[in-house]
């Protein structure tokens, strides 16, 4: 895929317009059409002469071949922006759809294990999928990849539509051999009665869960992910996405806000940053996590932020907002913590961070995470005399505030 697709009649086009510049150039004509070159004067009555316009053998030459240079230029700018695979971003070179939807990779899965307990919710199941990609589908921290299940997906569809998920391995993989790729993936499940569904894919009385339930729904690709086993093929696209990527700077500061399986990228960042043999402890900065789940039963990764933190106790911190065990009076809707209400308790440390230049602010999971940032710091924000939306403008214009909500 190119980096900036062309197609042939814009390169056509645009070697035409570039040559013609070219032309003008040499023979310092403006580029503007239907322009006669100029003849010599004739008397009134006297023959048209038959030569042609009075530009020397010597002049066309030359034209000609700057025209041709000019040509060979666009070529080599459209080729060089055909390397297929890959994308440019920030001057650098990542991997960028090496697979596509109808010409997917076929992977086999490695493990999957549940990763979290029951709790009161139906769809309280979360899995840590493990996939071997033979080292054909690399990838960089705060991509994602498509899986494609065999549907039928809700409309009917086989193979089902593509499914994007967030990676939620470090480039290397969980087991360091540049070959894995892991995925954490909640299984969908809505049943009436029991919180919102809307559609049903169960036949009435057929769910061996909840067989009294008038309508059932069960996620087609999260499903199929997570009742993979060791073995299975697996299709895979991609990767892509490049709104999540780390900074370049080792000295960068980074705040995550997650929720759910929103964790995926921040597992894959910090992997990188304290964990994997090639790259643990080259980064200088701080990483502060901020996790919301329903029930401690539903923390994902427990024990990895554990052993990070005893490693790193001053670069990297993390946090729980567990809603359905914990309040906060600083929730006006239903008094639940959630991820701001539980930044909002570090909001002095928090604001010193964000308004540091080297910071970087990542969101993953439920779109109200956004206008929870806004309620962390907005009033900081304008007791400085700033603007908030200005501030959140600069933000984004820096390259400081990245965001993959839903």
């Amino acid at each position: 895929q190119a980096v900036f697709p062309l197609n042939k009649s814009a390169e056509r086009s645009r070697s035409a317009n570039s040559a013609a510049g070219a032309m003008a150039m040499a023979m310092e004509l403006p580029t503007r059409p239907n322009l006669e070159v100029s003849r010599p004067m004739q008397a009134h009555g006297a023959a048209k002469p038959t030569s042609s316009p009075m530009v020397s053998t010597s002049r066309i030459s030359a034209v000609l071949a700057v025209a041709g240079l000019a040509r060979c230029a666009v070529q080599r700018r459209a080729t060089a922006v055909k390397k297929k695979g890959v994308r440019v971003v920030e001057g650098k070179e990542i991997p960028w759809n090496l697979f596509s939807p109808k010409a997917p990779y076929q992977g086999s899965c490695i493990s999957k294990e549940t990763i979290t307990s029951k709790t009161p919710l139906v769809n309280w199941e979360t899995c840590h999928v493990i996939m071997d990609h033979g080292g054909k589908v690399p990838y960089i921290e705060g991509q994602s990849i498509g899986i494609i299940a065999p549907g039928p997906d809700k409309k009917g569809e086989t193979p089902a539509k593509i499914r994007l998920y967030s990676i939620a391995s470090s480039a290397p993989g969980d087991d360091e051999t540049s070959k894995t790729v892991s995925l954490v993936v909640k299984r969908v499940v809505e049943v009436s009665g029991k919180g919102w569904c809307e559609y049903s894919n169960v036949p009435k009385g057929k769910d061996p869960e909840f067989p009294d339930a008038e309508k059932v729904y069960r996620g087609v690709c999260s499903s199929h992910v997570c009742d993979l086993n060791a073995g299975d093929d697996v299709m895979i696209t991609g990767p892509t996405g490049a709104e999540m990527l780390l900074p370049e700077d080792p000295e960068a500061n980074m705040i995550f806000m997650a929720t759910g399986t929103g964790i995926a990228p921040f597992r894959s960042h910090l992997r990188y940053l304290f964990h994997d043999k090639a790259t643990k402890g080259k980064f200088k900065g701080v990483a502060w996590m901020f996790l919301g789940v329903p029930y401690s039963e539903s923390l994902l990764y427990d024990e990895e932020w554990k052993e990070m933190q005893a490693e790193f106790p001053d670069q990297f911190r993390y946090d729980y907002a567990i809603s359905g065990e914990e309040k906060s009076e600083k929730n006006k809707i239903n008094g639940e913590m959630w991820v701001q209400h539980k930044m909002m308790q570090y909001t002095d440390d928090l604001w010193e961070l964000v308004k540091d230049p080297k910071t970087h602010v990542y969101m993953c999971g439920l779109k109200g995470m956004e206008s929870g940032f806004a309620e962390c710091f907005q009033e900081r924000v304008e007791a400085e005399g700033m603007d908030y939306a200005e501030f959140l403008k600069k933000m984004k214009k820096d390259k400081r505030y990245h965001v993959e909500v839903y």
